[in-house]
C-alpha cells in the first residue's frame, strides 16, 4: 500500500508528535538509563532526570512544530509541567506495578535491573500517550493548529 501524499502525514499533528516524541525519547531514555546503571540512580530518580530532559526538548519542539502554539510561554510552560509531572507519575508508577505484578504471578522471573528495564519501556508508551492528550487537550488547546484549520 502507497501513501500518496507522504507530506499530507507530517499535516497530522499526531504524527509530528510521534516524530518529535521518537528524537525526545532517545535522548530522554539515554539519560535514563545512563543514570540507572552507569550513576546507580534509582527507578524514580533515573526516570525523573531522564523524563526531565526530554520535556525541555518536547516542549520547545511540540509548542512549535506540533501545536504551532503562539499562546504566552509562562502560561504554557506551567500547564506544560503539570501535565508532564501527573503523566510522568502516572505511567511509571502504573508501568513499575506492572512488572511487579507480572513478577509475583511467577509470569516473569527477572532480576532486579531487567524488570525495572521492563518497567522503564511500559511506562514510557503509557507516558507517551497521556502526555499527547495533556497537551493537546490542555497545555495548547486555546491556538488553533494551523494543519486543522486546513484540512
Amino acid at each position: 500500500m502507497m501513501i500518496k501524499n507522504p507530506r499530507g502525514l507530517l499535516e497530522k499533528p499526531f504524527i509530528r508528535y510521534l516524530i518529535i516524541g521518537v528524537f525526545n525519547t532517545l535522548i530522554g531514555l539515554s539519560v535514563t538509563y545512563g543514570t540507572l546503571h552507569l550513576l546507580a540512580f534509582s527507578y524514580w530518580g533515573s526516570t525523573f532526570t531522564g523524563n526531565s530532559v526530554g520535556a525541555i526538548v518536547s516542549y520547545t519542539l511540540n509548542r512549535k512544530f506540533t501545536f504551532n502554539n503562539r499562546g504566552r510561554i509562562f502560561r504554557t510552560f506551567l500547564l506544560f509541567v503539570l501535565a508532564i509531572l501527573f503523566c510522568y507519575v502516572s505511567s511509571y508508577y502504573i508501568g513499575l506495578k506492572l512488572v511487579q505484578l507480572a513478577g509475583m504471578m511467577q509470569f516473569m522471573h527477572l532480576s532486579s535491573n531487567a524488570a525495572k528495564d521492563i518497567a522503564v519501556i511500559i511506562s514510557t508508551g503509557l507516558y507517551t500517550v497521556m502526555n499527547y492528550f495533556g497537551q493537546k487537550l490542555i497545555v495548547f488547546r486555546e491556538t488553533e493548529n494551523r494543519y486543522e484549520a486546513s484540512n
